[in-house]
C-alpha cells in the first residue's frame, strides 16, 4: 500500500492564485486581453529552456524579457516599459480561486503540514496568502529561486524534501498543471491534480494518484484512501 503524505506541497501560479485579471491588466496597455495566457506560456518555455541548460533565472526577470519580445510592434497605449511594468505588477495584486481558503482549511485540519513550491518569488506567495488570511496555515513558502533548477527538474522537488526534513514519498505535489505533476511523480512524490476546467489528462504523463474539481475535494479524497 502505497505511504499517506505527510506534506502537501502547493505549486502556486495558478493553482491557488487566479490568474484571469492578468488579461484585464494587458487591455489596460491598448494590448490583446488574449496575450496574458500566450505571454504565461511563453515565460514558461523559456523558462524550462534555461532549466534544461543548467541555468536558474528568475521568474520575473524571464516574464519581464518575454513581455516585451510580445509587446513588439503591438500599438500600445504608453511606452513598451510602462506596459511592461504594468503587466508585471498586476502579478503581486493577484487573489486566489474561490475555493481555496477552504481547501487549505480542510488540509491544515486534517494534520497536513503545508507548503509551497512555486517557479516565482516566495514574496508573491506571502502577499497572496497574507491578503487572504491564510498565510498561518503554510509552514513554509518554497521557490525555486533557492533550488538548483525549475520545476519540473527532480532537482526542485529534492529541494522541497531536503527543507522539510522528509522523503518524496511522504510528498504530495498539488498542481493545475500536468506538467508539474508529472516531474514530481518521477521525482517520487505523490500528485494531486486539480482540474477546475473539466479538461483531459495529457496521456503522455504520468496520472496522478488523486484528480479533484476543486481544492476542498482533496482532503475528502485522501481521507477515503487512508481508509
Amino acid at each position: 500500500m502505497p505511504t499517506q503524505p505527510s506534506v502537501v506541497v502547493f505549486d502556486v501560479n495558478e493553482t491557488l492564485s487566479d490568474m484571469s485579471p492578468l488579461a484585464e491588466r494587458f487591455a489596460e496597455t491598448g494590448a490583446p486581453a488574449s496575450l496574458a495566457k500566450l505571454w504565461f506560456a511563453t515565460l514558461l518555455r523559456d523558462g524550462f529552456a534555461l532549466t534544461a541548460a543548467g541555468d536558474n533565472t528568475a521568474f520575473a526577470e524571464i516574464g519581464a524579457e518575454a513581455l516585451r519580445g510580445l509587446l513588439a510592434g503591438v500599438d500600445l497605449n504608453r511606452a513598451t516599459d510602462a506596459a511592461v511594468d504594468h503587466v508585471m505588477q498586476g502579478m503581486a495584486g493577484l487573489g486566489l480561486h474561490p475555493d481555496v481558503p477552504e481547501g487549505v482549511s480542510a488540509l491544515k485540519a486534517a494534520g497536513y503540514r503545508l507548503v509551497t513550491l512555486t517557479n516565482g518569488s516566495t514574496s508573491v506567495a506571502e502577499k497572496l496568502f497574507t491578503a487572504a488570511g491564510i498565510r498561518g496555515s503554510f509552514d513554509r513558502l518554497l521557490s525555486v529561486e533557492d533550488a538548483p533548477a525549475w520545476k519540473p527538474a527532480r532537482a526542485a522537488y529534492d529541494h522541497a524534501g531536503a527543507a522539510c526534513g522528509t522523503d518524496p514519498e511522504q510528498l504530495l505535489l498539488v498542481a493545475v498543471h500536468p506538467w508539474d505533476i508529472h516531474g514530481a511523480a518521477r521525482a517520487g512524490l505523490r500528485t494531486a491534480w486539480i482540474n477546475r476546467s473539466g479538461a483531459p489528462y495529457p496521456a503522455y504523463f504520468t496520472t496522478p494518484d488523486y484528480t479533484v474539481a476543486s481544492l476542498p475535494d482533496l482532503a475528502a479524497a485522501l481521507a477515503n484512501a487512508a481508509g
